[in-house]
């Protein structure tokens, strides 16, 4: 409805809609909007159940600060589109000028259309010849969306440097935390001060990159995974961002985000718009309640796979370039028996492509190594019982390519020199409309061709210098759009297709990229005590079941470092479960075990794809303590896992919360295909005799964890009894 029916519709009062003052509510979130010149969000997070006009009108009221010495007679507050015209000497929502001119926007409410769960709320500048709405929703689980669109009405051209919604916190978040990270270690967190000043994080890669953080957390001291109030956002977009956190001595505090635009990269000519990606904020007591509106609210998603998880064979760290029929064969042969369901042949099947310095561009099976094609290894996993998948990397190419020579000038550059090379390859500017139609054509003649049911999708490096040619702007923002574009025209054409986000390994994470894929590769280290981090902290936004992560070999490819088989599986068990090894090769006994991890991953992937994360705080150092509670909480697995030595030992009693309090739990140490036995100690009392806890008391005086050698892991089921 619009502003001018909002006093005149009785239910919309019911709902908390006012000309003065939006109360938006949903999944247990209230957004509180006042509706001043210019308008205001003064409360997010917490449902405050039904308010009457009187009520949000006292709440705008509380919230209002008063004159104070040595500032402007009225003082400015932190408004959904802050600029200086109003007073605002913060980082400001919008920053733009005309030929460097016409800096200054003040804004004035020009309408509203609300309901109680979502508002567009309109905004004018006459004297600045500027339009802009400003679209708030509040999602089932209670996530708050904001994004900005921009309209130059004036004759001539506007340049935008900064467009990026804000998000107001409590005053009493007075800790930051977000992730930080680089190629086999993404998203390592990092905690400091949230003190008077301004927190800049910022990702110029052209993509998220592994040093990007996923999540800007602002919450009071000492939160934790189980308890502190916290608030966070995150930035549904591909390309290049950044995100604030920002304390004013005018007691504001606020986290704000948007995309990073290059150096003219969005210039508006009369009548054009710009509109920033989504943001996404969440709030929790605690971050496992934040992170679980992210899950909830993906999962609810039209798009979201719903069918189980397939369990995966990626043939990288199997044969690497060493595409031999009757060695591939075998390896799909000893996958289809170990019970995997997809098997993904990876790099080097293309022309020229013996090594990575070669054939990115030429998307031709290479007829001298698949002398039938890919045909007899497809035919072959498909009789097998497997969806077969096969590794791109369409934005990439390599100068010593056929492509690149005759079309260098499809390259992203912005001198006559190429940018500095990465991995031996360059990016293609995907916004060139002949780039864009050759990739396109390249991709549906194989998936025409072949019984293509999954792309494993890399990027394997930063988009550096990347202009429109030689003198040209930045063209960054037309790539992205140009990928997500690309990925939606594969998705309609061939109904069924999954596609997975690669960028070597997790770099190029965020919610715009899985709004068009159905999972995303957590990193290239699959190191399971290096996972534990990964895949915890990536668990902030994506759910567990759309997180690739897989059992490794016995010697981990990217550490150097041995692994127990039980640890690497148990590990990958929270996650979109498959094998990154050479299976073929493999005693008879370690195929058992990975027969009954891969019957376990098939048993468990219901609860895996619905279920709550649970992360528990307050562990000893060197044991790390995880699980999966059932959506019902009927049921749950947890591991203990001993990633380091622990200085207390045996260790103290360790908890397993997120139960229903008042039900009991049988606990059980699953054992597939056999278990360790660490040398020398006796079994525990509750494993040995068996226990029943209530659910209250296993969240509140636990277990003894067992004694563990570090890289060991205990596996616990969890059923209730009633």
């Amino acid at each position: 409805m619009h502003s001018s029916d909002v006093s005149s519709e009785a239910s919309a009062i019911d709902e908390g809609l006012s000309p003065e003052v939006l109360h938006l509510r949903r999944g247990g979130t209230s957004v509180v909007v006042e509706m001043s010149t210019p308008p205001a969000i003064v409360h997010w997070g917490e449902d405050l159940g039904h308010l009457s006009p009187q009520a949000l009108g006292g709440l705008a009221l509380a919230a209002a600060p008063q004159r104070v010495s040595g500032g402007l007679d009225v003082t400015p507050v932190l408004s959904i589109l802050p600029t200086p015209a109003h007073g605002w000497l913060g980082t400001p929502g919008l920053e733009g000028h005309r030929a460097g001119h016409g800096i200054s926007v003040r804004w004035h409410l020009a309408g509203v259309d609300a309901t109680a769960q979502r508002a567009r709320i309109s905004l004018v500048d006459e004297e600045s010849r500027l339009a802009a709405t400003v679209e708030l929703e509040l999602g089932v689980a209670g996530l708050l969306r904001q994004r900005i669109t921009l309209r130059n009405s004036g004759t001539g051209a506007y340049t935008v440097q900064r467009l990026a919604p804000s998000f107001p916190v409590p005053w009493d978040a007075t800790e930051i935390l977000d992730t930080t990270g680089r190629h086999l270690r993404e998203r390592s967190p990092q905690r400091r001060a949230f003190t008077v000043g301004t927190s800049v994080r910022e990702s110029r890669r052209g993509r998220p990159g592994a040093d990007a953080t996923l999540l800007l957390c602002a919450g009071r001291p000492g939160f934790g995974f189980e308890s502190g109030r916290v608030h966070g956002i995150h930035v549904a977009w591909s390309g290049s961002h950044s995100v604030l956190a920002e304390r004013t001595i005018a007691g504001e505090a606020f986290l704000a985000a948007g995309e990073l635009y290059g150096p003219g990269e969005i210039i508006l000519d009369s009548g054009e718009t710009v509109t920033t990606p989504w943001v996404i904020g969440s709030w929790g007591d605690g971050l496992d309640e934040l992170s679980a509106r992210f899950h909830d609210e993906l999962r609810a998603r039209p798009q979201h796979p719903h069918r189980p998880r397939p369990i995966t064979l990626n043939t990288w760290e199997a044969v690497y370039f060493d595409h031999d029929l009757e060695r591939l064969t075998a390896l799909a042969d000893a996958a289809a028996d170990a019970g995997v369901e997809r098997f993904v042949l990876d790099d080097g099947w293309f022309l020229g492509r013996r090594d990575d310095t070669a054939g990115l561009g030429d998307w031709q099976v290479d007829t001298e190594v698949w002398t039938q094609g890919l045909h007899p290894l497809v035919d072959r996993v498909r009789s097998r019982g497997m969806e077969f998948g096969l590794w791109v990397e369409p934005e990439m190419v390599n100068p010593d390519s056929e492509l690149a020579r005759e079309h260098p000038d499809w390259i992203l550059r912005s001198r006559l020199d190429l940018p500095p090379a990465a991995r031996q390859q360059q990016v293609l500017d995907l916004a060139h409309p002949d780039a864009y139609a050759y990739i396109a054509s390249r991709l549906h003649a194989l998936l025409d061709e072949y019984p293509i049911a999954y792309l494993k999708w890399d990027h394997n490096r930063d988009l550096v210098d990347a202009g429109s040619g030689p003198g040209g702007g930045s063209h960054v923002h037309a790539h992205t759009l140009a990928v997500y574009r690309l990925l939606d025209e594969l998705k309609a054409q061939h109904p069924g297709l999954e596609i997975e986000s690669c960028a070597s390994g997790g770099a190029r994470v965020d919610l715009g990229i899985l709004d068009r894929t159905d999972r995303i590769w957590t990193s290239d280290c699959i190191d399971p005590l290096e996972r534990l981090d990964i895949q915890r902290y990536t668990g902030l936004v994506v759910p567990p079941e759309l997180m690739g992560a897989h059992l490794t070999s016995a010697v981990v490819h990217s550490t150097g470092r041995a692994t127990d088989l039980d640890l690497s599986a148990a590990i990958a068990l929270f996650g979109h479960f498959g094998i990154e090894r050479d299976i073929s090769g493999d005693s008879e006994a370690d195929l058992a075990r990975i027969r009954a991890w891969v019957a376990l991953a098939k048993t468990l992937r219901p609860l895996v794809a619905t279920g709550r994360v649970v992360n528990v705080d307050g562990v000893e150092p060197g044991i790390d303590v995880r699980g999966m509670v059932s959506a019902d909480r009927a049921g749950a697995v947890f591991t203990i896992t001993q990633a380091a030595t622990s200085v207390a030992y045996p260790a103290g009693r360790v908890r397993f919360p997120g139960l229903d309090p008042e039900r009991e739990y049988r606990l059980r140490v699953v054992t597939p295909g056999g278990a360790h036995e660490d040398a020398g100690q006796s079994p525990l009392r509750w494993i040995q005799d068996g226990v029943i806890l209530t659910g209250r008391q296993l969240a509140t005086t636990g277990i003894r964890p067992p004694v563990q050698h570090p890289g060991r892991t205990t596996l616990v089921e969890l059923t209730a009894q009633h």
